[in-house]
């Protein structure tokens, strides 16, 4: 179950962000200039990337900033979350 779990954490907003530049890619246009950005967004900051494209378009100010925030916490909880259970499985976690 925990593996199960893990697939969708690591998936979920990759799959999300690619159904949504499918959908829509003006949006995608309006936030990034390049394609650079939004492919490592994709690859290493998945949810910040999604929160980024959602806030963007229309400026980035006030309580945006703490949507681009939570985001980046889960990004980050995503990658020290796996790197703990990996510590434990290996029992070197004590």
């Amino acid at each position: 179950m925990c593996c199960l779990f893990m697939i969708l954490a690591l998936i979920g907003p990759r799959a999300a962000a690619f159904v949504w530049w499918l959908a829509d890619p003006a949006r995608w246009q309006l936030a990034f200039d390049s394609w650079v950005l939004p492919l490592l967004g994709f690859v290493f900051m998945p949810w910040l990337t999604l929160a980024y494209v959602l806030v963007a378009p229309g400026g980035i100010n006030g309580f945006d900033w703490v949507v681009l925030l939570m985001a980046f916490v889960v990004d980050i909880a995503m990658y020290s979350g796996s790197a703990a259970r990996g510590r434990q499985a290996m029992g070197t976690d004590s």
